[in-house]
């Protein structure tokens, strides 16, 4: 008897659509323990992880999302013992998403989203089959106690000040609604009717620190304006209206001063032409920027980016549309190209929002290779500060330009990886200091760093041999909270003295089922790849290994790939679990491997952008090779039972290692993987040839495949185009289709089921090296 290739799992994970179930698999799940004494996959994913974390202005107070087992919720502390304290009740495992946790000035007030983003056909995720379907929402809860409140439907919420109102985008207009309930309210209250209704694509708003005005972007296609509101009068003003793309806006401190980045605005040559009016005669109804919500420009406008006119991308493309008699044309300047009369394309605004003048005070120079962008900048202290790519730099970079004029400071002179929004934050005084989370000095961790906005000597604030993520200062000054890590310690909410310290953790509490004893302290080991190029890889070692013992090896594979793995629990929350299996695999007895293959991140620019790539001849599997070729070389190690495991892109490594070496890997667990790049099936094609699909004549090993079909990853169709292949070729499959659910399961019962049965599988045949049954008996 075999088993049948395929399952569709239910909300509890229980498997009810299949057929023939042999003796092997029809046991209980977590029949891979060796033991009594061997603790579960359910344990090692049992604590309460932290994964957002956000502080109030004026207040001690901190609120952060926790994942409990499925349940989403959110909680609060405060100082002086920043007890935590959990403020809302959602006790279901039932794939809600939760997001986008906000505080109000004096902490009173917590916002947040629960919902999933939409997919491409606008379908809110719903992975527990509600027939009801799914929303996503804005809701509000007080700190101090008391049942949330849904608020309304919509995202990205942008709290008022005092905590009473919250803003947020749809279709191009700005909406809000009143947070506080109790009062009588219109339409226009609920998020019903727009806000603040006019011309053009308008977002991005941002409340001045006083509450009595609103910041926003109106993108007008081939120009955009800075607007102001007034709350008071309810009045419209626009800030020094150009022909130029106006963005990024930023508040001063004390509410009367706006930064804002000014690019030239789109030329002749990249302005879309609609119907037969043609440039300067609008086409009628087609033309109206708000009949449909409209992401990116195609026509290269002021949402393109870099240049005012789409940048070099944009104008290659609009250049080989062209008749090549007018060849002059686009040589002539000012027809293809945009920059200001003295050459330059960038340039820091200052405006005075009383009376809607703005003035000049840096400007890039011209071809600027280096200062090409204002992205992200924020209002700190007496300066602006904004992240740069700086060409040949192998690091992330954040500068600062005086408001009062100069030229820019480097700020962030430490060598290492700063890598997202979540990485930095502002002091709470104005923002006199920036805190910053990197892996300078210690590569393979992260800690938190501080350096004077106006320009100084970076320090390290965060002490130790943990991992700490997410600053987030506290209003007094004397205090930060962090996400911590470490190789024995999952997610925790820590609190680090500004001036320096080690991380006090307050959150959570471990129960006494958790394994702390059963882990590992990973080492990191490098090897090489047949390119000579080294890796950084993290080894994880059995307790139990027995001198002259051969132990069966796996090695795992992240996903991105713009990714690294560390010698601890990881603050990304699938790696964050994958941590935890790794773990609970080299519990059972495995040798495991994580590679930090090419094309992650974190060892500099040159290793991400690493030539020949992915579709471009996935030159990161040799590095797969090299880690398997280590382990195979070690004298601890069956050479003989090696496997491979990894979602999404490491589903990708997971399939190509199968496809082009089973004589290597003797299984795998490809998890919601990419099995063909581009949709070219051509053996002459280079991405054909750098896909697993392209050598899917070698794959013998036996595989265990998971995925869901609402995934917004990764084409589901990735999964269904393999399987075919694999049945044509009597390749042993275990497949595990997840209706409605995502790229990563939204349902922790998933997961749970998902690991239990992958050890199984791997117990039969890595561990027991049992041969793979005929799929076609």
């Amino acid at each position: 008897m075999t088993f049948a290739s395929l399952h569709v799992r239910t909300l509890r994970g229980a498997l009810t659509v299949g057929a023939l179930a042999s003796p092997i698999i029809a046991l209980p799940t977590r029949a891979f323990a060796q033991s009594a004494a061997k603790a579960t996959i359910e344990q090692f994913m049992s604590p309460a992880s932290p994964l957002t974390l956000a502080s109030a202005r004026k207040a001690d107070r901190i609120a952060w999302m926790v994942y409990d087992r499925g349940l989403r919720n959110v909680y609060t502390a405060a100082a002086p013992s920043f007890r935590a304290v959990r403020v809302t009740n959602f006790l279901k495992d039932d794939g809600t998403d939760l997001s986008d946790v906000e505080l109000s000035d004096d902490g009173s007030i917590i916002v947040f989203v629960r919902g999933s983003a939409p997919n491409r056909y606008g379908w809110v995720a719903n992975p527990s089959h509600d027939p009801a379907g799914a929303e996503r929402a804005i809701w509000a809860v007080r700190s101090t106690g008391g049942p949330a409140w849904r608020v309304a439907v919509g995202a990205a919420p942008e709290l008022s000040p005092d905590g009473r109102t919250v803003l947020f985008t749809r279709d191009g207009q700005i909406y809000h609604a009143r947070v506080m309930r109790g009062a009588p309210v219109t339409a226009m209250d609920t998020g019903g009717v727009p806000f603040i209704q006019a011309w053009g694509r308008n977002g991005a708003p941002k409340w001045s620190p006083d509450g009595k005005r609103i910041a926003f972007v109106s993108d007008r296609e081939n120009h955009a304006f800075i607007a102001v509101y007034d709350v008071a009068t309810r009045t419209v003003k626009y800030i020094a209206p150009s022909v130029d793309c106006d963005g990024g806006a930023t508040w001063s401190p004390d509410s009367k001063r706006l930064a804002f980045y000014r690019r030239p605005g789109t030329p002749f040559g990249n302005q879309q032409q609609r119907g037969t009016g043609g440039i300067g005669n609008p086409a009628g109804p087609a033309a109206n920027l708000n009949a449909a919500p409209v992401v990116g420009n195609p026509s290269g406008g002021c949402a393109a980016g870099p240049g005012g006119g789409g940048g070099g991308a944009a104008r290659a493309g609009a250049e080989t549309r062209q008749d090549s008699a007018r060849a002059g044309l686009r040589r002539s300047p000012g027809f293809y190209s945009a920059t200001f009369a003295a050459g330059h394309t960038l340039e820091l605004m200052i405006a005075d929002v009383t009376t809607g003048d703005a003035k000049r005070v840096w400007r890039n120079a011209p071809r600027d290779s280096v200062f090409t962008s204002l992205n992200n900048m924020a209002w700190a202290g007496n300066s602006v500060i904004f992240p740069v790519n700086v060409p040949k730099d192998e690091w992330e970079r954040w500068y600062s330009i005086p408001v009062s004029g100069g030229e820019p400071t480097l700020l962030t002179t430490t060598d290492g990886m700063i890598e997202d929004a979540t990485s930095v934050a502002l002091s709470k005084d104005g923002g006199s200091t920036l805190y910053y989370c990197t892996n300078a000095t210690d590569i393979e961790r992260r800690h938190i760093w501080a350096v004077p906005t106006s320009g100084g000597t970076p320090r390290r604030v965060s002490s130790g041999e943990g991992i700490e993520t997410y600053p987030q200062p506290l209003a007094s000054g004397k205090s930060l909270a962090v996400i911590y890590f470490d190789a024995k310690t999952p997610a925790s909410i820590a609190i680090v003295p500004t001036a320096g310290g080690a991380p006090n953790r307050v959150f959570p509490t471990l129960a006494a089922s958790f394994p702390s004893a059963a882990h590992v302290v990973p080492e990191i080991v490098k090897t090489k790849a047949a390119d000579g190029l080294e890796i950084s890889n993290t080894l994880f070692m059995p307790k139990d290994m027995k001198p002259g013992e051969k132990r069966p090896a796996l090695i795992f594979v992240h996903g991105g790939p713009r990714r690294q793995m560390m010698p601890g629990y990881h603050y990304m929350q699938f790696y964050h679990w994958a941590y935890a299996v790794n773990q609970w695999l080299a519990d059972q007895g495995y040798v495991v491997l994580s590679i930090n293959y090419r094309s992650g991140v974190g060892y500099g620019k040159s290793f991400a952008n690493a030539p020949n790539t992915q579709g471009r001849g996935n030159s990161e599997y040799q590095d797969v090779v090299a880690g398997a070729k280590y382990l195979q070389g070690r004298a601890d190690v069956d050479p003989t039972r090696v496997g491979i495991w990894g979602l999404s892109y490491g589903g990708l490594l997971t399939s190509q290692a199968l496809a082009r070496n089973s004589d290597i890997f003797v299984a795998g667990a490809d998890l919601a993987g990419v099995h063909m790049y581009g949709n070219v099936i051509d053996t002459a094609n280079l991405a054909f040839k750098s896909s697993a699909v392209g050598a899917i004549d070698g794959w013998k090993s036996p595989v265990f495949l998971v995925h869901g079909d609402d995934d917004r990853n990764v084409d589901f169709a990735q999964t269904v185009g393999l399987v075919q292949l694999l049945r044509a070729r009597d390749v042993y499959h275990e497949l595990i289709v997840v209706p409605d659910d995502l790229h990563e399961s939204m349902l922790h019962a998933n997961w749970i089921d998902t690991f239990d049965r992958m050890g199984v599988f791997l117990k039969r045949f890595e561990w027991n090296k049992e041969k793979a049954p005929s799929m076609k008996q």
